[in-house]
């Protein structure tokens, strides 16, 4: 399930006194979802009916939210609900939430009995499990039926908690715990069940039908809207990091660029968290099956103090367990501010090569310090202004955009920056439901970065990233590499409502070629291994994305055909990544990894689920020590041995992260080849191979002849 989206940096209250069964909807809430209907019908980019169409979808989508796994439901409950499914939309217009409560009422019923029924039979349970017989839990809910009847559902409960025993003891937990461990799980879930309220079940509903139109029109119950305001203003104290809901964990769905947890380096988008622990030395509590809600508050603390999460790698289906201190603190916007550094290293002639970085984490701006007329006030394109000045003035013989992991920001701070590469012209074109189209980008001509130019994007650069790197690809400005990038082309606003708000889509972005830079995201001219499995993340992950589109480009004058030369410079990077031990190391962990995430069934026989573990460990070892064996260094007996030769296991993409420092710090901040980002190395190759395969290009003239210009 993708969505029901939370920052750990919002703060939930706690909810004290437990409401009365069964929940009823307040006047407040069916007044608020008459409104919602009118709005979204209203001014939707996409002016769709709330029809029998759409009440299907709505109700189908309404029970995945309640029951995704298909845990508590059976086919005879799916069957009473149907005389729902085509009269949503009806019930909707006239504010009647009786179906969603009805059927928020079986879940609650269903789940309360199944908890009690659990912890009442828990030691006799675990004692009966004989982890000898070959079995499996299947794992890809979307290959599931409706279970016929109680005593299927009973068995789907039997394996999950057999595969849960089985995993606690994969992972080295003594067996008197297991029990103890397992117990205090289900009586969590237990405790809090009774904690939801008419509220929560409201803003399932209504969020669930505003999601049907896309996945970034979502409604906000007036607890939520206050914290979604709280993130928006970057205010929060936490660990970074975006959670989703994802069956029964919390699941990592980004992290913020420069927030503690990004910093921190070792949590990850997919991770899934399943403990969390206050400070150094505390216990670790398990969270599996919390609200999201919950798990927020508990990560959450006072500043400068550590949390401690314990995970499962989303890298694929494992048993494996990490866990990973964060120390807690403010986002700042400083923390976020483009950082610089130059890259050194030789061609195959080996004549040495300094290309200049500028890493941009986000397109941001100190709106504040802008309206009070503050004429120092921080932005992206003030700061990568400054910054190719000084790496201009280093002497660098291009530049590279690192848009990496970026998920966007500031609209017009995307158009101010692709203004500094090119003389003047448009940027970006934009579309209202009302197919009125507009243009923004630069108007006036003024100075702008000569030199060669490259821009890295991976599936985390989003929204204005894309709007960046897909006007200086249409432009002809400079190479764009990496991987596809995430696809959000869409504009939303906010709309109060009786209770709560409206997060709405109502425009659209598209390039200045006429491509929408929606669901496709942008395609780069040369492809990366990529790291995140499309399938889980991206716009074309999500339910109910808007498609990709075109209108008619507008007009503007390319600078350069890469075309003519792709060709050429793909043949000499596939030749290097061929004999790269780095790069090869890559493509080798990707691979495994795509290879984990076709599992779709976990083996509940003791035997198999170590064979399994085994086999992954083996494939790590292996694509490791032909890393080693290729860079002549010593191979390693296990993969446990390489904690004690830290140094040497560490990939260049690793080291990127302690050897990088802020622009601030130096104004020449330089890495060798040796301690380069594996990618952002070739990257740098791959600039230098398109000014020497274009060197009769009025850029590549410019900056081989007369040196580049600062701005």
């Amino acid at each position: 399930m993708k969505t029901l989206l939370r920052s750990v940096g919002f703060c939930y209250a706690a909810m004290i006194v437990a409401p009365a069964y069964p929940l009823a909807p307040t006047e407040a809430q069916s007044a608020t979802l008459k409104e919602l209907v009118e709005v979204i019908e209203e001014r939707h980019y996409a002016s769709r009916r709330y029809d029998d169409s759409l009440s299907a979808q709505h109700f189908a989508a309404y029970i995945d939210a309640l029951d995704p796994q298909r845990m508590f439901f059976d086919a005879a409950d799916i069957s009473e609900f149907a005389k729902w499914r085509l009269e949503l939309d009806n019930a909707g217009r006239s504010g009647n939430l009786d179906p969603a409560f009805t059927m928020f009422d079986r879940y609650h019923q269903r789940l309360k009995e199944r908890l009690e029924s659990i912890l009442a039979s828990l030691p006799d349970t675990l004692a009966s499990f004989d982890y000898s017989v070959e079995e499996f839990l299947v794992i890809d809910h979307s290959l599931m039926p409706w279970a016929d009847d109680t005593s299927e559902l009973d068995d789907r409960w039997r394996k999950r908690l057999k595969n849960q025993a089985l995993s606690l003891k994969m992972a080295d937990k003594a067996p008197e715990e297991i029990p103890i461990t397992l117990e205090r799980r289900y009586q969590n879930q237990l405790n809090r069940l009774d904690q939801y309220n008419a509220q929560d079940v409201f803003q399932i509903y209504a969020n669930t039908l505003a999601e049907q139109y896309d996945p970034h029109t979502n409604y906000f119950s007036p607890r939520r809207a206050e914290n979604f305001d709280i993130n928006m203003s970057l205010s929060f104290e936490g660990i970074g990091a975006i959670l989703q809901i994802d069956d029964e964990y919390a699941k990592v769905a980004r992290l913020v660029p420069a927030g503690p947890a990004d910093k921190q380096g070792q949590l990850r988008p997919s991770d899934l968290i399943i403990g969390v622990g206050q400070g150094d030395e505390g216990p670790i509590e398990d969270v599996v099956g919390w609200r999201l809600d919950e798990i927020v508050d508990l990560i959450r603390g006072p500043q400068n103090t550590t949390v401690r999460l314990e995970v499962i790698p989303g890298k694929g289906k494992t048993d494996e367990r990490r866990v990973v201190p964060i120390q807690r603190n403010e986002v700042k916007l400083e923390e976020q501010a483009a950082q610089k550094e130059i890259i050194e290293f030789e061609d195959e002639s080996e004549v040495k090569h300094r290309i200049g970085v500028i890493d941009i984490p986000a397109f941001y701006i100190d709106f504040e310090a802008y309206r009070r007329g503050d004429k120092n006030y921080r932005s992206t394109t003030r700061d990568v202004k400054r910054l190719i000045d000084e790496l201009v003035a280093a002497g660098v013989e291009g530049l590279v955009i690192d848009l990496r992991d970026n998920g966007g920001g500031s609209l017009q701070e995307a158009n101010q920056l692709t203004g500094l590469f090119i003389e003047y012209g448009p940027t970006v074109q934009i579309r209202s439901a009302e197919s009125r189209v507009w243009r923004d980008g630069k108007r006036r001509r003024s100075n702008y970065y000569e030199g060669p130019l490259a821009v890295m994007i991976n599936r985390l650069s989003a929204s204005a990233s894309e709007i960046f790197a897909g006007a200086i690809q249409d432009y002809g400005r400079g190479i764009v590499v990496g991987e596809q990038s995430f696809g959000k082309g869409t504009v939303q606003s906010l709309v109060p409502l009786q209770e709560g708000q409206l997060k709405i889509t109502e425009s659209k972005f598209y390039r200045i070629s006429g491509g929408s830079t929606q669901h496709k995201g942008v395609l780069p001219d040369i492809d990366y291994p990529s790291v995140f499995d499309p399938a889980q993340i991206g716009e074309s992950a999500l339910d109910n994305a808007l498609s990709w589109d075109q209108i008619s480009p507008a007009r503007f004058n390319r600078y350069q055909d890469y075309n003519t030369i792709l060709p050429g410079l793909m043949a000499r990077h596939q030749q290097r990544a061929a004999n790269d031990p780095d790069y090869r190391y890559l493509e080798d962990q990707v691979e495994m990894a795509r290879e984990a995430r076709k599992v779709s069934a976990l083996p509940l026989q003791e035997s198999g689920r170590l064979a399994m573990r085994d086999e992954q460990e083996a494939k790590a070892l292996a694509i490791e020590n032909r890393r080693r064996s290729a860079k002549g260094l010593a191979t390693l007996e296990s993969l446990a041995s390489a904690n004690d030769d830290a140094e040497d296991a560490m990939t260049p993409s690793e080291q990127t992260k302690t050897t990088s420092e802020p622009s601030s710090e130096s104004p020449e901040d330089t890495r060798e080849e040796a301690t380069a980002d594996v990618l952002l190395l070739e990257t740098g190759r791959i600039l230098v191979d398109s000014v020497a395969m274009r060197p009769d290009t009025s850029i590549a003239l410019r900056a081989q002849n007369h040196g580049n210009k600062g701005l």
